[in-house]
């Protein structure tokens, strides 16, 4: 009981059930836990056996359960994701409260509830227990900001005319935009399910993102205007950058984890900066014929490359693709992607964009070749190449549909990035980022205070229900 009573306060962690959105939200939860609070993160039963969390109690972090209706087979069970996302609504209203319910009356009752925004009915589920609620959103803030002004009316779709000029961002084309945005009509329910996410963020007492204030300063200042807004990221492991939370050096949890060692014994006899890491994601595969473009891009350079590709994804490489690369390439289906990127002999990394992805690179101070897919990764792209400057955006082909970016592009975004004079300045400003990462989550860092503030507001007990944000 002793040791209950040393916790400044509980905050329970309720995430979306995918690895994107669970891992930035662990890496909050153990800097909270760092800090003096309890920290718990919920997440569905399906999510909670395949990752084998048990394994993990005992931990900075603990680990329950809530419901997202599907328990067997989890997101793959269901036959849409309107299906998916109502019945996770319905079971997890019910199993949230059951676990609130549950810490109510121990001597660690849940002070806070600190929720992905793609599960908006849990901030309702806080309110209904005079709990604070925090929003937590995994992308960047310039993203949230835009499906903000689409959410509220104030950016109307169609996008008729460019360039768009939104306060706090750099002019956007149409192809800068999120592609739910870019591409009209694409992907209803998912479109839908980013724009729901603010269906009541006005009554969530703090909006905590994923990035960090000297990053996005514009755009954090414009989003600032219209919520009580907290910069908390990145949210790397600690080992990565700060160093301050102990054996924090992984996040722990990967649904396709194998082996690392073969990745890091490969690099390590390679010279310093001599490689390409080629990754594009857990979520979305490449095409047939963008797999092959990407295989002979590679190739073309005359680089060493790491390339992850997928087991759904070996049968479309080029035939005999692999053995003809020989010791200039290494193909695995999984890496340790943090100690990959922090491996001095990775150059360049070839990336999707998606935002953990991202941020890792600009953290850890690599440079980017952007080949973004769809949903958050064009705006991502936009600002790697025009805004922070640490990589180039590989241009597609779009007489082609399905938007091909064409081997010789590849080659030469990634040559560019690798050995020119525009490279150089991408490693110099990559190496300031870093810097920059650092002394954000580092004490007194802009992160850093701003964490600070949160953790005051949920250890006063008399301040659950006097926060008001998103203002229309």
């Amino acid at each position: 009981m002793a040791e209950n009573k040393a916790y400044r306060g509980h905050v329970l962690a309720v995430t979306y059930p995918s690895q994107g959105h669970i891992n930035p939200l662990l890496q909050f939860s153990k800097r909270l836990a760092s800090k003096g609070l309890k920290a718990t993160i919920a997440t569905s039963v399906f999510i909670y056996n395949a990752m084998e969390l048990h394994k993990a109690s005992g931990g900075p972090v603990q680990f329950e359960t809530i419901s997202d209706g599907y328990d067997e087979g989890g997101f793959a069970q269901a036959e849409s994701i309107h299906e998916y996302l109502t019945r996770m609504e319905a079971a997890g209203t019910k199993t949230l409260s059951d676990l609130i319910l549950k810490h109510k009356d121990t001597a660690t009752p849940i002070d806070c509830v600190i929720y992905d925004p793609f599960m908006p009915w849990a901030l309702e589920i806080s309110k209904k227990f005079g709990l604070i609620g925090a929003a937590f959103f995994t992308q960047t803030c310039a993203v949230n900001y835009i499906y903000y002004l689409v959410h509220h009316g104030h950016l109307k779709l169609p996008i008729t005319s460019t360039p768009i000029s939104i306060p706090g961002f750099p002019l956007l084309e149409l192809d800068d935009m999120p592609s739910f945005i870019s591409v009209s009509g694409s992907y209803p329910a998912y479109f839908a399910m980013v724009l729901n996410q603010f269906i009541n963020t006005e009554k969530a007492d703090w909006v905590l993102v994923n990035t960090f204030y000297e990053l996005e300063r514009e755009v954090a200042d414009a989003m600032s205007k219209v919520c009580r807004l907290l910069t908390i990221g990145p949210t790397v492991p600690s080992f990565y950058l700060d160093n301050r939370i102990v054996n924090d050096t992984d996040y722990g949890l990967h649904v396709f984890a194998s082996d690392s060692s073969l990745c890091i014994n490969w690099l390590n006899e390679k010279p310093a900066g001599s490689v390409v890491y080629a990754a594009f994601g857990s979520m979305a595969g490449l095409s047939k014929q963008q797999l092959e473009e990407v295989a002979f891009g590679l190739k073309g350079t005359g680089f060493y490359f790491l390339w992850v590709v997928k087991a759904s994804e070996e049968a479309n490489l080029p035939e005999n693709f692999v053995k003809e690369a020989g010791d200039k390439g290494l193909f695995v289906r999984w890496s340790p992607q943090l100690e990959v990127l922090s491996n001095k002999a990775v150059g360049c990394f070839l990336t999707h964009c998606g935002w953990n992805s991202t941020v890792e690179a600009l953290g850890l101070g690599v440079p980017m070749v952007g080949m973004p897919q769809w949903t958050d990764q064009n705006p991502n792209a936009k600002y790697i190449e025009d805004v922070w400057k640490v990589g180039l955006r590989v241009k597609v082909d779009k007489r082609e549909s399905g938007n091909i970016a064409r081997r010789e592009e590849i080659e030469s975004c990634i040559r560019e990035v690798m050995e020119g004079e525009r490279g150089k300045e991408m490693k110099e400003n990559a190496k300031k980022w870093r810097a920059l990462a650092l002394a954000a989550v580092s004490e007194g860092g802009t992160s850093d205070k701003n964490i600070d503030e949160f953790i005051t507001e949920v250890t006063r007990r008399d301040g659950h229900q006097d926060g008001l944000t998103f203002k229309n």
